[in-house]
């Protein structure tokens, strides 16, 4: 048995308008919870197929993007590109600075662009790394399933004896996307030192801690148990769907402004000054656009493939 931690904060998300014709329910990031060292920023997308993401810089934190409907291009100053598709993930680690557009793929069935998009805070001693992407395919995800009412895609960490692909981001960060069936329970151990939250994305809400929360929730845990325990109420026939996401308590100031994040406000106002003189890290930067920008049209889809087909036999050679 799991010693469950108690809630901390539950806090309802509101949809808004973000970037150029997005639409996010956000929490963390938000006047209800800034931040959750070593957590900055929660988003669960809904993107119109004509919008998007456009060129903008990042430094000082790394992102966690993860589809669940449709597809979507990402394209960097370093030459880095690809396709996320239904269940993919991609690690970004921005480090000393990153430009990149982030843009969705329009499908003929008119398939939504939905997903879940994540900022972590780096260790202070890590903001200088190069920048770096990894991407989690969904065929890489193993899957646990501790009885018929419950299963668990491990995207990183263990849950039930199932351990994840190793090594995916810089700051440890622990990720489960959970389905319950009404009836169900579970318990997710966490590392004690971790911070921990839970997101529903849909059904009929759960009951943790001995009160029922809703979807579009995300609850905030305190530090006082070995994890997370919780159930489904009896009745009814849809499945609730819910994240779990922990990561390592950072002991840093957090100062952050936009795409930046820093320990101070001396480092943002520099990290605004090496942006716009394109230098220390964002070289790169100078008279660079990318590909996708503009939107993902078939011809430049037709581009991304091929550069994807060429990765994948790279790979594969080593």
């Amino acid at each position: 048995m799991v010693a469950p931690r108690s809630i901390l904060k539950s806090v309802l998300a509101i949809e808004q308008a973000e970037g150029v014709g997005a639409r996010v329910r956000r929490t963390i990031g938000t006047m209800a919870m800034r931040n959750f060292t070593p957590f900055l920023m929660l988003d669960h997308f809904n993107i119109d197929p004509k919008a998007g993401f456009p060129d903008h810089p990042h430094r000082g934190q790394e992102t966690i993007t993860y589809m669940m409907s449709g597809e979507f291009a990402h394209n960097d100053f370093t030459g880095a590109s690809g396709i996320l598709r239904l269940g993919d993930l991609q690690f970004m680690t921005a480090g000393r600075g990153i430009v990149h557009a982030e843009m969705p793929i329009p499908l003929e069935d008119g398939t939504p662009i939905l997903g879940m998009q994540l900022w972590v805070d780096l260790p202070a001693e890590l903001k200088e790394c190069e920048p770096r992407y990894r991407d989690l395919r969904a065929a890489e995800i193993p899957i646990a399933k501790p009885n018929d009412k419950v299963t668990i895609k491990v995207i990183s960490g263990e849950s039930y004896g199932v351990k994840s692909v190793q090594d995916l981001a810089y700051t440890p960060v622990e990720y489960y996307d959970y389905e319950v069936a009404p009836g169900g329970s579970f318990e997710q151990k966490i590392p004690e030192d971790f911070n921990a939250f839970l997101y529903i994305l849909s059904g009929p809400g759960l009951t943790l801690d001995g009160t029922h929360i809703k979807h579009f929730n995300t609850v905030f845990f305190k530090r006082d148990g070995e994890g997370i325990v919780g159930s489904v109420p009896e009745g009814g026939d849809e499945k609730t769907r819910f994240v779990i996401i922990a990561g390592k308590v950072l002991d840093q100031p957090i100062v952050q402004h936009g795409p930046f994040v820093e320990t101070s406000k001396d480092k943002i106002y520099k990290a605004f000054d090496d942006y716009l003189r394109s230098s220390n890290g964002f070289e790169r930067a100078k008279n660079w656009s990318s590909k996708i920008g503009g939107g993902v049209t078939a011809s430049v889809k037709k581009d991304l493939l091929e550069a994807e087909k060429q990765e994948n036999e790279k790979a594969k050679a080593h």
